[in-house]
């Protein structure tokens, strides 16, 4: 594929959708390229709603995957009908794709996460052993209409952990903040995992998970400190927070 590519698509109707609100739903379409998005108009009250609408995106190079997401707007958190995934080898090898697709069930915690700037490094001297996590900035892929989310960021080590601020009401948090988490020396030697986690802060009710990122500690011992943006993956498990 060229490193330049633009891609024209026209999102034109869906049927037999779901109902999500009393026996209706209120569809919009959200496409995602990793984490570029637009969205269309929304139907209220229809099952079966006509959009006709056209976009063209541009396709960056490395770009993973093309997503449309068919969503439910509510009045506090919009809820996922269904999904179609288009990777960039399904992209490449048509020239036009005109038809109907089947919407797949979805799990939130399981969509494109996005990207977190962080520095990882191992401190180690006679006294004590930190492992110091600078949480910089990130870029997260929105989860409704709204765009724009509660994010603080939590590092865990065994059973170590540490916080960053909350960051209100935004898809591009800047925290510049520096988490440090005493070890002991005997962790040293341990095969484990430093994760990252990126949650939507929520009032009410419980957080909403964001991505993460998981960098094994050995990579800590062979290189002390680790700096740049990580790719945000999905929860891949049951994990709740109840924070």
């Amino acid at each position: 594929m060229a490193k330049n590519t633009s891609l024209y698509f026209r999102i034109v109707e869906g049927r037999n959708l779901p109902a999500k609100d009393s026996g209706t739903s209120d569809p919009y379409c959200i496409v995602k390229v990793d984490n570029e998005v637009v969205a269309t108009a929304t139907v209220w009250k229809n099952l079966n709603p006509f959009w006709g609408e056209e976009y063209t995106l541009h396709l960056p190079m490395g770009f993973h995957s093309l997503s449309f997401l068919v969503m439910d707007e509510d009045t506090i958190h919009d809820d996922v009908i269904g999904k179609i995934t288009l990777n960039k080898e399904a992209i490449g090898s048509q020239v036009k794709l005109d038809c109907w697709l089947n919407l797949t069930k979805v799990d939130p915690d399981e969509e494109v996460q996005g990207e977190i700037h962080l520095s990882l490094e191992l401190l180690k001297d006679t006294e004590k052993i930190n492992l110091r996590c600078q949480v910089i900035e990130a870029d997260l892929a929105p989860r409704d209409i709204s765009g724009t989310s509660d994010p603080f960021a939590r590092v865990i080590f065994n059973n170590h952990s540490a916080e960053t601020s909350i960051i209100k009401k935004t898809r591009f948090p800047h925290w510049g903040e520096t988490l440090e988490l005493e070890l002991d020396p005997e962790e040293l030697s341990e095969e484990g995992t430093v994760t990252v986690q990126v949650w939507d802060w929520d009032m009410v009710g419980k957080n909403d998970f964001l991505g993460k990122v998981e960098v094994p500690f050995a990579c800590l011992h062979k290189t002390p400190q680790l700096e740049g943006w990580f790719r945000l993956l999905p929860l891949g498990n049951n994990e709740v927070d109840a924070g």
